[in-house]
């Protein structure tokens, strides 16, 4: 394996990671979203709120890998990325800054008016995020970023029927991540009206993306025949493995059996970004400049295959442990709030649904 693929393999790791672990953190902006008013959307948002607390803003550390390999490993392609996407990913990178301050200030004021209003930049900037990322995705899937970036279209090469299936694709997923990884989190500290209150949107969820996910081989076809035979061909086992993680997923929801629902759904999310990757290879940029081309020079490449290394070496322990703990229930969460934290192990009658 050369060493340009070494570092194409590590930024789809990190790229996947980022789907996953920070997907299901916006996806809980979703729920948090339409849980409904103050008193109805209380428990929900205290879940909400103690699932991702202790661990949503090292989950963005992807995020930051993504980009340093991507600028680092293949100058060209995040060039001509960033001057042809500059206002999906501008708009991504606005919404992650209001959720994060949404999510922070929401818990640190005591005025009824301006929580409301923190908590709806949270939640409105978490649903919005994945789409215009989702939006970039697709739009670097069909081809619509040039490799010298300056005569890509702003606007179109986005805002068309890939680009806006993608984004809706990414909210999709991320909602359906969510709310399983909350029907475990409200099993663990045995808020049982909660489990059933996500279980029921897990499976709904579940069952929209399944379909916006099919529906996307229509999409394919008729706007990316390249992408399509890639996905139809060399990553069909992919695509089939998604398909059966997902379904497996629901059914074990449905049953009430949790044990292994969060490691199939994350295995059916990141089904889906390798087969991507895997349909459009060798290329960055479809039908612009391939994995080869793109690469900047052997030494860089292997010093960056070293830096992560180490990296790796130092960062994965401490992410393993940090995970360890918050499922565990040892880390302290002073975001939430009280009455609804105190109610959270008890079984009142359900939440209304919306």
């Amino acid at each position: 394996m050369s060493v340009e693929v070494v570092v194409a393999v590590m930024l789809w790791a990190s790229v996947t990671l980022y789907a996953v672990l920070a997907g299901a953190d916006f996806g809980a902006g979703l729920w948090d979203l339409v849980a409904g008013g103050s008193r109805r959307g209380a428990r929900p948002r205290a879940l909400i709120d103690m699932a991702i607390g202790p661990v949503w803003e090292v989950n963005h550390v992807w995020l930051v890998v993504c980009l340093v390999l991507l600028w680092t490993g293949f100058p060209s392609a995040f060039r001509a990325i960033m001057l042809t996407l500059y206002v999906p990913l501008g708009l991504a990178a606005v919404g992650i800054v209001l959720r994060g301050s949404g999510f922070a200030y929401r818990h640190a004021t005591t005025g009824f008016a301006a929580r409301r209003a923190f908590g709806a930049a949270f939640a409105i900037s978490s649903v919005l995020t994945p789409f215009f990322l989702g939006a970039a995705l697709g739009a670097v899937a069909s081809g619509q970023v040039p490799l010298d970036g300056a005569t890509g279209d702003p606007i179109a090469s986005w805002w068309n029927v890939p680009g806006v299936y993608a984004g809706v694709l990414a909210v999709a997923a991320c909602g359906w991540l969510a709310a399983v990884y909350l029907t475990n989190d409200a099993r663990r500290l045995g808020a049982a009206d909660l489990e059933r209150y996500f279980t029921r949107r897990a499976l709904v969820a579940g069952a929209v993306t399944g379909m916006v996910a099919i529906s996307g081989l229509v999409v394919a076809s008729d706007d990316i025949p390249e992408l399509y035979d890639g996905l139809t061909g060399q990553a069909l086992p992919l695509v089939v493995l998604s398909g059966v993680a997902g379904a497996a997923t629901m059914w074990l929801v449905w049953r009430s059996t949790l044990r292994f629902s969060r490691l199939l759904a994350g295995v059916s999310v990141a089904a889906v970004v390798w087969g991507w990757g895997l349909a459009q290879e060798p290329w960055v940029l479809p039908g612009q400049v391939t994995v080869a081309d793109a690469a900047a020079a052997p030494a860089t490449l292997w010093a960056i295959v070293v830096a992560i290394g180490v990296a790796a070496v130092v960062l994965v322990p401490s992410l393993l442990l940090l995970f360890r703990l918050d499922q565990a229930g040892r880390l302290e969460t002073d975001s939430l709030d009280d009455e609804a934290l105190l109610n959270l192990g008890a079984a009142p009658t359900a939440p209304s649904d919306p």
